[in-house]
């Protein structure tokens, strides 16, 4: 392999490993929702629309920013491990065949924040930086075991 070759290799896969540093993305759930943490199973099975309920029956509302939003292709890709045009294949699939509801957009993390505080059983992400405190903000953040 050329020295050229393999300084591209390491300039892209650092840029990749920035790229994904700068945006990460905390898990918020409205404060009525008696969960403090997700394991990566559930909180995947969520987003594919597969689980719709808490434990203990309260129905889940899953609320999201738009595919190209930086917070949104951060948490699909680090918490999902699915890329936003995939998850979106699978809402559009099932919403299209009747078998589940797509999430409920929103346009930014301003509007995601107030619809999860406002929403029975709601569930969404904001960029790290963005939930830093949400106690005071009638939100709570969860944990992935």
């Amino acid at each position: 392999m050329t020295l050229v070759r393999r300084a591209f290799y390491l300039v892209f896969g650092l840029a990749l490993l920035a790229g994904s540093a700068l945006v990460m993305a905390d898990i918020i759930v409205n404060p009525g929702v008696n969960v403090r943490s997700l394991s990566a199973a559930s909180l995947r099975n969520i987003y594919t629309l597969r689980q719709t309920s808490w434990p203990g029956g309260q129905a889940i509302v899953v609320f999201v920013l738009p595919d190209d939003h930086p917070a949104h292709e951060a948490f699909t890709k680090e918490k999902l491990g699915l890329y936003p045009y995939r998850l979106r294949q699978i809402w559009d699939r099932l919403s299209y065949s009747g078998m589940a509801r797509a999430p409920i957009e929103v346009k930014d993390e301003k509007e995601l924040r107030a619809r999860v505080r406002a929403t029975p059983g709601a569930i969404g992400y904001l960029n790290q930086n963005a939930g830093k405190d949400t106690r005071h903000d009638g939100i709570k953040t969860i944990t992935l075991e």
